[in-house]
């Protein structure tokens, strides 16, 4: 057997050690101890922490990098935040916002992330953020997995041509129908506009992704009016809520109804740690709530729970560099998943569980996936969480297009010098 590429030696995700990872022809042919063959290019893994490569399930690409124009959001707010962009787009153009995806879409790769799912404004009438992304989509195709879902950022109801331009995206080529349900003027608004977009991707056969109930309101319930039209129309399995922040202040009682519909509904769940925590309770003095949607009570009740970055360095959050790992790491700590199993299904949240909220084809280390793999500097998930290490290799169809050197630390004390590799 003749292979383009050879990984030896490393620890899979499961838990299985010294395992070789064989690729050919950009997919998976073999993953198991001992492979003997000739190969393009080896790599020896020393043990380190082989993952399929890093899933951000809710990302605003037409917004990345854009800190400081026009102006920084003084008060750190989610209101100024979406005041600042309204000042922002009318000096966009097709040309900046490539550039400035571009250039994000290289920090990803670098991070091991290579599957993204990006909101794109659609209350822009020039359109130029999905004219953008489009053509970054086709430009880092071979490189990353990257989703359009069209956003109408000032409500699908209430700004007068969002129902013209969100078609208009999706004739463009844009992936995912979205919406924005608590940001239209009435709760009944909200919940028509639900009912328009889940009917609008029933007849073209695409998969939804709300940003529904980002609020501290625990009377936002949009999450309920999601699940009976998923249920209705027949989307299970396609249909997406993210944030669900409200779900942090409702009482248990509605929530011990409103899971076991979003579990028949099928619906997957995607919260936002970095941002949501920022951003929520702002009304609060103390105790201030933080936000984040009920990731433990969800997995537990079997839905699929992934974690996106959802901002880096925008109106909404100055800071950031695209590490999943760091989201992960956020999640767990606000969720208090400190558990072995429940920092294992963090892990998930950024890998397994975002690829199955984008249904990506052909993903994971087994025999017939494709050649995606990242090799961490750490011996097992939760350590890579601990540590947030260095990406040492990675891969994508069996090519490797990112390297970093391990990081090592060099003591120089009295009795000589020391190296340490914190991973053991």
């Amino acid at each position: 057997m003749n292979l383009d590429l050879l990984i030896r030696n490393v620890t899979l995700p499961d838990g299985r050690r010294g395992i070789d990872i064989a690729i050919s022809d950009g997919r998976i042919m073999a993953v198991e101890a001992g492979i003997t063959a000739e190969a393009g290019r080896v790599i020896e893994g020393e043990g380190y922490l082989a993952t399929p490569p890093f899933v951000d399930s809710h990302f605003h690409m037409d917004s990345a990098l854009s800190l400081g124009n026009p102006r920084m959001n003084q008060s750190g707010t989610l209101l100024e935040g979406i005041a600042l962009w309204g000042e922002l787009k009318p000096r966009l153009t097709v040309e900046s916002i490539e550039a400035r995806a571009l250039q994000f879409c290289k920090l990803s790769i670098a991070r091991g992330t290579l599957a993204i799912r990006s909101h794109v404004d659609v209350c822009d009438d020039r359109l130029e953020a999905v004219e953008a992304l489009v053509e970054v989509r086709k430009a880092m195709r071979p490189y990353l997995d990257l989703q359009l879902v069209a956003f109408p950022q000032d409500g699908y109801l209430r700004y007068g041509r969002s129902a013209e331009n969100l078609s208009r995206a999706l004739d463009m080529g844009v992936d995912v129908v979205g919406g924005i349900p608590h940001f239209e003027r009435t709760m009944a608004d909200g919940a028509a506009s639900i009912r328009m977009l889940c009917e609008l991707a029933a007849t073209r056969g695409l998969m939804v992704d709300m940003h529904c109930d980002e609020s501290d309101d625990p009377h936002s319930r949009h999450v309920e009016s999601l699940a009976a039209e998923t249920t209705r129309l027949g989307l299970q399995g396609r249909v997406t809520g993210s944030h669900l922040t409200s779900m942090h202040s409702m009482d248990n009682y509605y929530v011990s109804k409103l899971i076991p519909l979003m579990r028949e509904a099928g619906l997957h769940v995607v919260a936002n740690p970095l941002i949501n925590i920022t951003l929520q309770g702002r009304h609060d003095s103390y105790p201030k709530r933080r936000g984040m949607t009920r990731v433990k009570e969800l997995m537990a009740a079997g839905l699929n729970v992934a974690c996106g970055h959802d901002c880096v360095m925008d109106p909404w959050y100055s800071l950031g560099s695209h590490d999943m790992l760091e989201v992960a790491h956020m999640g767990l700590h606000v969720g208090q998943m400190t558990g072995v199993d429940e920092m294992k299904a963090m892990f998930h949240s950024v890998t397994t569980n975002g690829a199955a909220v984008l249904q990506l084809d052909g993903y994971g280390i087994a025999p017939g996936a494709y050649g995606d793999v990242v090799l961490l500097q750490a011996r097992d998930p939760v350590e890579a969480l601990r540590l947030k290490p260095a990406r040492l290799f990675v891969v994508r169809r069996g090519r490797v297009i990112a390297e970093t050197p391990k990081v090592e630390a060099c003591l120089h004390l009295e009795e000589g010098e020391t190296v340490i590799d914190f991973t053991r």
